[in-house]
């Protein structure tokens, strides 16, 4: 016989569909919202709240200390995904109170402060030294992709995500832009520079399949089945790990010590155009940002007017 479902429960479920129906949020956004509030609603359960008019100041304090012990025993979950979970029931009764839902007020849940987040980029002479690695990769054609990512994710901050969902039809290369769709279904334009455009010239024009994915596997050692699935239009372009796994081969070749990840180049696209005089709301655009406090994480890394300061004023700094 299936389990009844509370009240609770019933409306947490019908606000992941709201979120995806009515709200058209990604399919991650849906996963993450999912995990948060199915953690709150099972410790409800545990606590015998069962209806939303139960839910109350008292109870989200003990969820609170409930979720900084397991910050105790599972170091991962940080103070951050502790407001994670806490934005996502604020949502939750938000949608409540939308609904009419007697419940806790969304506004009476505070978020505690955060550390600042810290930034990590790659300063342009890491970054060429980085592109200059794939030169050590024996495949013509896997060099020439690699280098294609690499250069395309420092023209453009894509996010890994874009990224991996590009198709060539997405590409206008003679203008050197393109538009892409990213988070909360926002599209943007984005330029690619000349050395971009250039190496995925080289790269497609190498390329004998008919994937319409701009990035996809090669392997000189796979089978024959796998070479003729490579001919296929249907055939996947590469994911987020293989790009992961790209970037990581090439900072382990060009001697880079510091941990590099997809996002890391994009951190360096917006600190290299910010430090090169780009003001931040076209900073914000480019990397499609909803909120210019997002972008404002890197000012304090490229504030050349502190720089003129401390040259000008400090005896030593001359």
């Amino acid at each position: 016989m299936p389990e009844t479902k509370s009240k609770l429960q019933k409306y947490y479920i019908q606000f992941l569909e709201y979120l995806e129906v009515e709200r058209n949020r990604s399919r991650l956004t849906l996963r993450n919202y999912d995990h948060y509030l199915k953690r709150f609603v099972e410790f409800c359960a545990k606590q015998g709240v069962t209806d939303p008019s139960d839910v109350d100041l008292e109870l989200v304090r003990s969820f609170r200390l409930h979720l900084n012990r397991l910050l105790q025993k599972e170091k991962n979950l940080k103070i951050i995904t502790q407001n994670y979970h806490l934005i996502a029931l604020r949502s939750f009764l938000k949608y409540l109170a939308k609904r009419d839902v007697k419940s806790l007020a969304a506004e009476k849940i505070e978020l505690p402060k955060t550390p600042a987040r810290t930034v990590e980029f790659l300063d342009i002479e890491d970054v060429e030294r980085l592109i200059k690695a794939t030169d050590d990769e024996e495949s013509k054609l896997t060099r020439l992709r690699d280098r294609a990512i690499l250069e395309t994710l420092f023209s453009t901050g894509l996010r890994i995500s874009e990224l991996v969902a590009l198709k060539r039809d997405n590409l206008n290369l003679k203008r050197g832009e393109f538009a892409v769709r990213g988070k909360g279904d926002k599209m943007r334009l984005v330029f690619l520079s000349h050395r971009a455009i250039e190496t995925i010239n080289q790269y497609l024009k190498e390329r004998q399949d008919n994937s319409k994915a701009l990035f996809i596997r090669h392997d000189a050692k796979e089978s024959v089945e796998k070479q003729l699935e490579s001919m296929s239009e249907q055939m996947s372009g590469l994911t987020a790990r293989s790009i992961q796994r790209v970037i990581k081969k090439y900072a382990k070749l060009a001697g880079i010590m510091k941990k590099i990840t997809p996002h890391t180049l994009r951190h360096s696209f917006a600190t290299d155009l910010l430090t090169n005089g780009a003001d931040l709301r076209s900073v914000q655009e480019l990397l499609g940002h909803s909120s210019i406090s997002t972008t404002q994480i890197y000012t304090h890394l490229t504030n050349k007017r502190l720089r003129d300061v401390y040259e000008n004023f400090h005896r030593t700094g001359k």
